[in-house]
């Protein structure tokens, strides 16, 4: 049987590799199952996944195949070889076609962050004299480095309220470059019109990069409807047990080359064995956005008509500022919503110390569901009215849905919320 080189450097029988391309070139899969397959890659030991492949710098047999490989660099078709740990590597390279294939971009970035994505992409995309613009609902450490850093390099930022279009529209200037925002937002689940933010961004020729790590690309697929960028905390969802930090960008080949060239300049590289556990994550996606889909619309449902409750925010709900535009544009409405609880933060704060399943915690995504009251989790350090000039009021709770049994978590909420009565 002969022996051949598959793309990332590895001797493999050749028909092992015929197989990996086979499936690989099949066209029309699911969400769900490019959540497993896509990325595959064949490898010496025939293991069902994908190797930590532990290296930083990687070797070459003679002078002659150092200097094929340059040359092959120099017209981009040297896919699969590496050089040096900072450039590239095969179990991150798997993991970022994954992303990619669910995402329907044609390329993917990963990092060792949500926020090195963010950053990244800022500062690889905007240069002294831009103007961005954000919208006020995006995740706070965002806002802070677009307007905080990036004021130091020249680069001016607008932020507008989020869904006001006509804002939107008569904040662009002629040296506007990107608009970024999120959808769905945090802590009160606004959804982005896409379509009206194409349609203006087209019109004056700039760039667009959406947040969607509340949705997943199971939930929305942004560049489908014709962003430009998609970024995700893929700490969150993606990953989805909370034992790792990652973050990753999708769009087309050529975006995505720049980045990936600024990327390895400024080392904001994530970690093979960080790449290997996404890969575990991702195959079970689907399973677990079905799962958090179903049971946070009953428990947003059972929220809203409880007496304990003064409101609710679920995209899911036709209270939803924004449910139509959700309906529209989600094929499901996430496992977040937040609440406000009548009695005060006091009232919350028993509400939150009565439960037994969700654990107090920052972030999402997980198997586990976590509860956190924003005005201490996350806003502790300002004072009542700048929480409430921000939107944060003293009793409200966000809850994001794990994959526990429904029942048990409805029960738990009841008993919970017994406590405010």
């Amino acid at each position: 049987m002969s022996i051949g080189v598959n793309q990332v450097g590895f001797e493999v029988e050749a028909s092992a590799t015929d197989d990996v391309e086979a499936v690989l070139n099949e066209p029309v899969w699911g969400p769900s199952t490019c959540a497993v397959h896509r990325g595959r890659r064949a490898n010496p030991y025939h293991a069902i996944s994908e190797p930590v492949v532990q290296a930083a710098t990687y070797t070459f047999k003679n002078t002659s195949d150092l200097c094929n490989y340059k040359q092959l660099t120099l017209l981009n078709h040297a896919d699969g070889r590496n050089e040096y740990g900072r450039y590239g590597n095969p179990t991150i390279a798997a993991a970022e076609t994954r992303l990619a294939a669910l995402e329907a971009a044609e390329d993917a970035l990963l990092f060792p962050s949500g926020m090195a994505a963010i950053t990244t992409a800022l500062l690889g995309l905007l240069e002294t004299g831009d103007h961005l613009l954000l919208t006020d609902d995006c995740y706070r450490q965002t806002r802070l480095f677009c307007q905080d850093f990036l004021k130091r390099l020249g680069i001016h930022c607008s932020i507008v309220p989020f869904g006001d279009n006509q804002a939107l529209q008569r904040a662009i200037q002629p040296n506007t470059r990107l608009i970024l925002s999120e959808t769905p937002t945090n802590p009160y689940l606004r959804i982005l019109d896409l379509e009206f933010l194409v349609e203006i961004a087209h019109r004056h020729g700039v760039k667009t990069l959406i947040d969607t790590t509340f949705a997943t690309p199971l939930n929305l697929r942004p560049l489908e409807w014709g962003i430009d960028l998609v970024v995700h905390s893929a700490t969150k969802y993606l990953a989805g047990h909370n034992d790792l930090l990652c973050g990753c960008l999708a769009g087309d080949k050529e975006i995505i080359s720049g980045l990936r060239e600024y990327q390895g300049m400024s080392g904001a590289i994530a970690d093979p064995a960080c790449a290997s556990l996404l890969l575990r994550g991702l195959k079970t996606l689907g399973l677990r956005i079905e799962r958090t889909n179903s049971s946070a619309q009953v428990i947003a449902e059972g929220l809203e008509a409880h007496p304990a409750i003064e409101r609710v925010w679920y995209p899911g709900l036709a209270s939803h500022p924004d449910h139509a535009i959700a309906h529209r544009q989600l094929s499901g409405f996430g496992g977040v919503m937040s609440f406000t609880v009548k009695g005060g933060g006091e009232a919350a704060s028993r509400f939150i110390d009565a439960l037994e399943i969700p654990l107090i915690a920052t972030s999402l995504g997980g198997a586990e569901t976590l509860v956190s009251q924003p005005a201490l989790m996350a806003y502790y350090e300002l004072t009542r009215q700048e929480r409430q000039a921000l939107g944060i009021q003293d009793n409200l709770v966000r809850l994001a849905v794990g994959i526990e049994d429904t029942r048990d978590l409805i029960a738990d909420i009841n008993q919970g919320l017994n406590m405010v009565i």
